[in-house]
C-alpha cells in the first residue's frame, strides 16, 4: 500500500470544482447548495466500523492498494477482464511516468451498504445519497465491475488513454470511477451524470 492524498482529499477537490459550477450556473441561491455538497463528501468514505475488513473489499481512507496486488480481496475478486484491462493500463501508465494505484475496487454488499447508509446521514436523503453510493443490489463494485483510480493524474491519464484498453469513466461526477463499458480502443459511452442516473 501506499500513501497518497486521501480519496476525501480527492473528493473535496472534484467537488470543489462541481460547486464552482453549480454556483455560476445557479447564482447566489446554489451557493448554499453547492457548499452543503462539497462539505458532505469531505468525510471518509467508510470506516472501519462494523467490523470491515480486507475481505470486504475495504481500504481505508488514506491508502490504496496496487492494481496489482491480486491477494487483496478488493483487486482480486474483480472481474478478470476488468483486473487485466487495469494492470495494462497501469503498466503503460508507468510509462509515461504516472502511478495508478486504486482507492476501491470489488465490495462486499456488507460494504456497500455501510457506504450507501453513510452517505444518507452525510446528505440527508437517500434520494442525494444516491448520487455518489449506488445500492448493494445495483452497485457495480459489488459485482467486481468498477474500480476506483487514483491519484488525480492517473485519473487524467485515464480519461485520455482509458478508452485503448476498453475503460471508460461512467459518471460525470466521478472522474476516479471506471468499468470495462467498450471493446479496446471503441469509443466510450456518452457518461451519465451521477450512480441514481444510471
Amino acid at each position: 500500500m501506499r500513501s497518497q492524498p486521501s480519496r476525501s482529499t480527492r473528493l473535496w477537490r472534484a467537488a470543489g470544482a462541481l460547486a464552482a459550477v453549480a454556483a455560476l450556473a445557479a447564482g447566489a441561491g446554489g451557493c448554499a447548495a453547492a457548499n452543503r455538497a462539497r462539505s458532505a463528501i469531505t468525510g471518509s468514505p467508510a470506516r472501519a466500523d462494523g467490523g470491515l475488513t480486507a475481505a470486504d473489499g475495504y481500504i481505508p481512507d488514506g491508502q490504496s492498494v496496487s492494481p496489482f496486488d491480486d491477494s487483496v480481496p478488493a483487486i482480486g475478486k474483480l472481474d478478470p477482464a476488468l483486473r487485466t484491462a487495469i494492470q495494462q493500463a497501469a503498466k503503460d501508465a508507468a510509462g509515461d511516468g504516472v502511478t495508478m494505484v486504486i482507492d476501491s475496487g470489488w465490495r462486499s454488499k456488507r460494504l456497500q451498504k455501510a457506504l450507501l447508509d453513510q452517505a444518507i446521514v452525510t446528505y440527508g436523503s437517500e434520494q442525494e445519497a444516491r448520487k455518489w453510493v449506488n445500492t448493494p443490489d445495483k452497485s457495480t463494485h459489488v459485482s467486481g465491475k468498477a474500480v476506483d483510480v487514483g491519484p488525480t493524474d492517473a485519473d487524467s491519464w485515464l480519461s485520455q488513454h482509458g478508452n485503448d484498453y476498453g475503460l471508460c469513466q461512467v459518471y460525470t461526477n466521478e472522474m476516479w470511477h471506471y468499468e470495462l463499458t467498450v471493446a479496446p480502443g471503441d469509443t466510450c459511452p456518452v457518461q451519465v451524470s451521477n450512480a441514481s442516473a444510471g
